[in-house]
């Protein structure tokens, strides 16, 4: 059957899925379903970098503890973006903080922000990921585990981090061991950021709100 647009008919496409012929509606199926795998594979990096983060562990033991034969397998893409995390942070943090206001590290951020903003940033400065999907995928998370302004200053954060890239004026990272010297107005240590106090979604490890305190 053909369709018909403003008066001519157009061919019905179709496409095979199996043995099953479906008629092609939103686009490819193949690269929709891609891009659900790496949402899911972008929230499991985020639960590996949390648990690792919350109990002050190597990211990648986390990572090799994970089971791999289960119901929701360690997806590849995402141990790819916590070994890229963790093998290029210093750098990452020095494009975060550069973008961040003045007075404010990436220390002091909320857990899962920071650690959405250090997963965004690599996609974004070391990938072959298209810098919008990379920030709307951040966003969409912080959305979902950090506060009501996390998606807000995660948007505006990484919007930043990718046209510093595209201008090549991001920071070089610094040495490691190098001190960070306090700017005057700083917040003192401890305090919270102007973005909103995570609150420590418990989905994300088992135990974190209560085994932070």
């Amino acid at each position: 059957m053909s369709q018909q647009t403003g008066g001519a008919e157009q061919p019905r496409k179709t496409e095979f899925i199996g043995e099953l012929e479906v008629e092609k509606i939103s686009g490819d199926v193949q690269k929709h379903a891609d891009l659900s795998t790496r949402s899911k594979a972008r929230k499991q990096a985020l639960d590996i970098l949390f648990e690792a983060d919350l109990m002050g562990t190597d990211p990648i033991d986390v990572l090799a503890l994970r089971p791999t034969v289960i119901d929701n397998p360690v997806r590849e893409f995402a141990a790819d973006l916590v070994r890229g995390v963790v093998s290029h942070r210093e750098g990452l943090d020095a494009a975060i903080s550069f973008c961040l206001a003045s007075g404010w590290t990436v220390e002091r951020m909320p857990r899962v922000d920071r650690i959405l903003a250090r997963i965004g940033s690599y996609e974004i400065i070391c990938t072959e990921v298209p810098n919008p999907s990379a920030i709307a995928e951040a966003v969409e998370l912080g959305g979902e585990f950090s506060t009501d302004d996390s998606a807000a200053f995660l948007n505006g954060l990484l919007t930043g981090v990718a046209e510093a890239d595209r201008a090549g004026t991001l920071p070089a990272p610094e040495p490691e061991g190098a001190a960070t010297p306090q700017q005057d107005g700083e917040p003192e240590e401890g305090s919270a950021p102007e973005v909103n106090t995570v609150q420590e979604p418990s989905s994300l490890a088992d135990g974190s709100a209560a085994s932070e305190n």
